[in-house]
This record gives structure tokens, sequence and C-alpha cells, in this order.
């Protein structure tokens, strides 16, 4: 069986399939490795469930507070990261210290 076009019109109709095709794939391959954007959503669902958690269990001012601490969060989430990582590294040596003691 012959897959070559049989007309010119075939061949631009099989480019412009194959073009397309391409252009998906490469937009898939691109968000697949846009790793700040995919961890950007992945910080805002875990977020969103954690803010839906705390304001089942707390009062609605509390809620409210932790809801503006979440959108400085969103704003800034790598000075905070930076932030966490630093107390859990100070933690961490405060409690070697002390176990060897």
């Amino acid at each position: 069986m012959n897959d070559h076009p049989k007309n010119a019109e075939e061949a631009r109709a099989d480019r412009d399939v194959t073009r397309e095709e391409l252009t998906e794939t490469l937009d898939a391959l691109g968000r697949k490795l846009d790793v700040k954007s995919r961890v950007n959503d992945n910080l805002d669902t875990k977020v969103d469930e954690a803010s839906a958690v705390i304001s089942d269990k707390v009062s609605e001012p509390a809620a409210e507070k932790f809801r503006q601490g979440t959108e400085v969060v969103r704003a800034n989430p790598l000075p905070i990261f930076a932030g966490v990582l630093a107390l859990l590294v100070t933690i961490r040596l405060i409690m070697r210290k002390r176990s060897s003691s």
C-alpha cells in the first residue's frame, strides 16, 4: 500500500495536519516542562484546600486572617518558602544540639 499523497493538494493537506499535530505536541511538552507554573498551580490547590479546612475549624475572623496570609504566600512564594526552610533548618540544628548535650 502506498502512503504517499497522490497530488499536490493532498500533500499540502497532509503537511498542514502534520504541522498541527506537531504544534499540539510541542505545546503539551512546553506545559510539562514549565515547572514554575506547575508548582504555582500545585501551591494554589494546596492553599485552597488548607483554607477550606481552616475555615471549617476556626472562627470567621481567624479564617479571614488565614486567607489574607495565603494571599501573601501566593504573591511571594519564594521568600516565604526560603523563610520556612530557614526556620526548619534552625529547629533541626537546635534539636540536634539538645540531643547531643
